[in-house]
Order: structure tokens, then C-alpha cells, then sequence
């Protein structure tokens, strides 16, 4: 996987993807639990990102899926499920956003996906690649992805954001509408 780092100081332009009619049309697909406090970290990038596009989305997902411009369509869900297939397989590009734990040297971490099955030791746990090879599977093709992962510091029953995750939402914001922008 090709890992980039966001420059946090640069300022992305509002998507120009609101206006072209030619645009492909991607998802954001975020997942993590609300209730455990940095888990919950994608739900909250969405919200900015929607609000950058002019759009609002509630203070917690009410719906799986909102669409936030003709192009753009915003979806989160706990975790990800095999189901998840059908729906990124009527996608040309999608985002999977996502905390992670310190697992990753990045704390702000942006990595290109190929459809691979990836083993997990938990039952409940399906890597955004295995989603990928699931589509790929079953539709007979996979949109052109990648994995915006942001670090987590805790992960207590808890609604709100740690302070040090709290602060990678804006560079984690800037990655998603640099991703928006690309062709």
C-alpha cells in the first residue's frame, strides 16, 4: 500500500465537484461506534466534509446513506459487513474512513486499496480490501479505492472526541477533499 501524508497547512478549494456533471460518483464510507468516544472519529470528518460541501448532516446518523450532491454520496455504519459490497459496487471511487488505534505510524494516514482478502482475528471484522474482493466477486467489479485512517487515543464509553483526536479531524478533512478534487 502507498502511504501519503497530508501537509496540514495546505488549504484545499471547496470540490469542484458539486458543478461538473461529467463527475464519477463516489462514496464516503465511514465506519466506527459513536459511543466509543475516538471510534466514533469518521462520523465527525464526515460532518465537516458535508459542511464544506454545503450540505448538513445531523448531529448523529438518523440514515445509512445521505446524498450530500449528485455525485457524492455519504454512508456509516458500525462496521464493515459483506453487504457493504453491493452497495460500493454502484460507485466508481470510494473512501473508507476509519480510526485506528496506533497500528499505524501515521496519525493521519491515507493508503491506496486493491481487492485482496485480508484474514482477521475477529469474526465481526472486515478489512475495507476484503469488501473490495467481495465486490469484485460478486458484481464483477470494484471501484478505484483507498483507506483514510485517523489515530484513536481512547476509546471509553464516551460521545465526544479525545483532544488529540479531536485535532486530526481538520487534517483529516483537508485529505478527503484533496481525495474529492482528484481525477
Amino acid at each position: 500500500m502507498e502511504n501519503e501524508r497530508e501537509d496540514q497547512q495546505q488549504q484545499v478549494p471547496e470540490s469542484k465537484f458539486l458543478e461538473d456533471p461529467a463527475a464519477e460518483r463516489r462514496l464516503l464510507l465511514g465506519y466506527g461506534n459513536l459511543d466509543r468516544q475516538d471510534d466514533g472519529v469518521a462520523w465527525h470528518i464526515l460532518r465537516t466534509v458535508s459542511r464544506r460541501l454545503r450540505t448538513a448532516l445531523p448531529e448523529r446518523p438518523e440514515e445509512y446513506l445521505y446524498q450530500i450532491s449528485p455525485h457524492i454520496t455519504v454512508g456509516f455504519a458500525l462496521h464493515l459487513i459483506p453487504e457493504h459490497a453491493e452497495l460500493i459496487s454502484q460507485f466508481e471511487r470510494v473512501l473508507f474512513i476509519d480510526a485506528h488505534t496506533g497500528n499505524i505510524p501515521q496519525a493521519v494516514s491515507f493508503s491506496r486499496l486493491t481487492p485482496r482478502y485480508e484474514p482477521s482475528p475477529f469474526t465481526h471484522h472486515l478489512t475495507p480490501s476484503t469488501c473490495l474482493v467481495l465486490c469484485e466477486t460478486l458484481y464483477h467489479r470494484a471501484p478505484q479505492a483507498a483507506l483514510l485512517s485517523i489515530r484513536g487515543y481512547r476509546f471509553n464509553f464516551s460521545q465526544s472526541l479525545s483532544p488529540d483526536t479531536y485535532l486530526l479531524i481538520e487534517p483529516a478533512v483537508q485529505r478527503v477533499m484533496l481525495w474529492l478534487n482528484e481525477k
